[in-house]
């Protein structure tokens, strides 16, 4: 089992996403640029700089060891749960699925982690419109990115990037064929966006609205238990 490092560096310096380097470096020249010309200029400079690392923080998580349990591939807040079609795009549209719904601000981690282990079996791209993430419209209307996954227990499930109103690029490594283990990174969308996932009607998503979610760690439904859907309370 891989050791958690939970020195300082985890919560001051955290490791950052491949994608982030280039934009952290661009960040820097500009504020090396903006410090010549005015020096105040190169302390908001600093600032953004900062953020932008921030932004593409890569935090190690733990993901639960328990068979059959769905795990949220995103860090935000649980916006909503409907019952809907499956996506047409993955063929997936004749039969209902349980939809949870996680949206991602600015101040999130934005890397995005496999909800469950299994092998992906379709994986389809999609262009469109950058729509608030938060309208339910989204999931047909924006850039997307769509993966089905068989899960190891047989179940079919599927998890669907979707860029947000700032967001303006969707990275993801995962292939039909390819294999993951639950809370496996698979890749990221950058600047607010939201993830859903897919769940077989009868499997009962164990979250709410409102919660508030953490990829790779955060239980969404197990795949066998049958428990019933549950209720929250704002405390």
């Amino acid at each position: 089992m891989k050791t958690l490092d939970i020195s300082w560096r985890r919560y001051i310096l955290p490791n950052i996403h491949n994608e982030g380097w280039k934009f952290v470096g661009l960040f820097a020249a500009v504020t090396a640029l903006l410090a010549i010309i005015w020096s105040p200029l190169g302390w908001i400079g600093l600032i953004l700089t900062a953020w932008c690392y921030f932004f593409f923080r890569d935090p190690e998580r733990v993901t639960p060891q328990i068979k059959d349990v769905v795990v949220s591939p995103a860090d935000g807040i649980v916006q909503m749960i409907t019952e809907v079609e499956g996506p047409e795009e993955l063929a997936m549209n004749n039969q209902k699925y349980n939809r949870v719904s996680v949206f991602m601000s600015v101040f999130n981690v934005h890397v995005n982690r496999a909800p469950a282990e299994g092998k992906i079996t379709k994986a389809v791209y999609v262009p469109g419109k950058f729509i608030n993430a938060t309208l339910d419209k989204a999931s047909k209307d924006n850039e997307r990115q769509l993966l089905a996954m068989k899960t190891s227990s047989g179940k079919d499930i599927a998890f669907v990037q979707i860029a947000g109103l700032v967001a303006r690029r969707i990275v993801c490594d995962a292939a039909s064929g390819q294999e993951y283990k639950a809370g496996e990174r698979f890749g990221m969308i950058r600047f607010g966006s939201r993830l859903d996932v897919y769940l077989p009607l009868e499997i009962k998503p164990q979250v709410v609205v409102g919660q508030t979610m953490i990829a790779g760690e955060t239980i969404i439904a197990n795949l066998t238990s049958g428990a019933a859907e549950i209720s929250g309370e704002v405390r």
